[in-house]
């Protein structure tokens, strides 16, 4: 009977340190992929605003002057 307490006792800490363990490891992935994504969102910010361009008014088209065709 005392060694099924201890076994127990076994599985219980083992499968704690084990979440544990998980937890750390997913924490630590989690962190890197959140700054990785601030990163891309700064850098396509960064190209969009450098794409796109301010909106300005076309430069007026210069006519031609008519000649005169009366000078006889």
């Amino acid at each position: 009977m005392n060694d099924w307490i201890l076994f127990t006792i076994g599985i219980f800490i083992g499968s704690i340190a084990g979440v544990i363990q998980m937890v750390l490891l997913s924490s630590s992935r989690y962190n890197d992929m959140t700054y990785e994504i601030m990163e891309l969102r700064a850098q396509r910010k960064l190209l969009r605003d450098e794409l796109v361009k301010k909106q300005t008014k076309p430069t007026p088209r210069k006519y031609r002057k008519k000649k005169n065709k009366c000078l006889n």
